[in-house]
């Protein structure tokens, strides 16, 4: 037992541990060194999207979400100073534009006349004028604050005419108000469990920065105030501070159009706008996502040389129409002329993920 323990037991140990050393010095310098064998190569190729410049028709139709709306209360305001002397009207009664509502009797100094003989003393009359204050608007009487005797000073307002109109309006962004440079005429009014759609004849597209004012009277914030021209139309420049409209974006201005009188509606009823800013037959076209810019002017990128293995031309083409989904190409683009999809470098979208290459998002063009 002894010599097991003395001889034997470490002679095993040192031949284990010799074959472990052997082992790891083939594994290190040896294995390691032999050439290994080349792995096979992918053999699926990714390929940018391309598509060809092809015809089709192009319908500019915007719609957007609105709203009905009181149009605003008109003021009354006395054109004279001077006493009220008479009253044609009671508050709560229908007046037409032009009625007459009170008199304001105003007092003038006439001349002074010269004596016709020397040292006579020259004399001054007093001239009375009497004025008609006449009714802003058609509507209803609300308010008549008038008095007999009241002394009144020049556009003091006295009174409030409701007018009983309505009028759809609803919040643009940048892209649907850059839709709209053609100036649409009518629109189609589609109400919210109410009647059956309607035209409308005068569209207003008011810009938040330049018409807040307006914009803030049209939706019932700004007391009394003048209703806007229909057919008016001013676009923006820049988004003015609000939140985001019902169809994504920021809100950049207000399209509005008056119910047709006769029309059953009430205030905060909601409404359907969709609005035709015209139409091009026809026409070169290729998707939006494949132009760098919307508006009047663009830039592509041609396919033909990124199939060479070589950076992709930019072209610039002349726009026309659009439907949120193609555009026209006026110029610049012939048709089967081929261009990539979606522009180099855009920022993608959800609903486009993972059909750049490589698993590389691709989006539509920035303006």
């Amino acid at each position: 037992m002894g010599v097991f323990r003395r001889v034997i037991l470490p002679v095993a140990w040192l031949l284990v541990f010799a074959v472990i050393a052997v082992a790891l010095v083939k594994i290190a310098f040896v294995d390691g060194l032999k050439p290994q064998g080349a792995e096979p190569a992918p053999m699926a190729r990714v390929e940018t999207p391309v598509v060809p410049a092809a015809r089709a028709t192009v319908t500019n139709t915007v719609q957007i979400k609105a709203t009905v709306q009181s149009d605003p209360v008109v003021g009354v305001r006395s054109t004279a100073a001077g006493t009220v002397v008479h009253l044609y009207v009671e508050p709560g009664v229908a007046v037409a534009k032009g009625d007459q509502l009170f008199q304001v009797k105003s007092e003038r100094t006439k001349p002074a006349s010269t004596g016709t003989t020397p040292g006579e003393k020259t004399t001054s009359e007093p001239v009375y004028v009497y004025t008609d204050v006449l009714a802003p608007a058609a509507g209803k009487l609300n308010e008549l604050t008038a008095l007999l005797d009241q002394q009144l000073s020049v556009g003091e307002v006295v009174g409030k005419v409701d007018p009983g109109t309505f009028t759809v309006s609803g919040a643009v962004n940048a892209a649907q108000q850059y839709r709209l440079l053609a100036k649409p005429g009518s629109a189609q009014i589609s109400l919210v469990g109410g009647p059956a759609p309607f035209a409308c004849p005068a569209v207003t597209l008011k810009n938040n920065a330049n018409d807040a004012g307006a914009t803030a009277g049209a939706n019932g914030t700004g007391g009394v105030g003048m209703a806007a021209p229909a057919g008016a139309l001013a676009l923006a420049a820049v988004p003015a501070p609000g939140g985001e409209t019902q169809n994504g974006g920021v809100s950049t201005g207000t399209l509005s159009c008056p119910v047709a009188a006769g029309a059953e509606v009430f205030a905060g009823l909601g409404a359907t706008m969709t609005v035709s800013a015209g139409e091009a037959k026809d026409v070169v076209t290729v998707p939006l996502t494949s132009v760098k810019g919307s508006v009047k002017e663009g830039i592509v990128w041609m396919a033909s040389v990124a199939a060479e293995g070589k950076a992709p031309e930019q072209r610039t083409v002349k726009l026309g129409l659009n439907d949120g989904s193609k555009v026209e190409v006026v110029s610049g683009l012939a048709e089967g002329e081929r261009v990539l999809e979606f522009v180099p470098g855009a920022p993608a979208v959800p609903s486009q993920q993972g059909y750049g290459p490589g698993g590389a998002p691709y989006g539509p063009a920035g303006g």
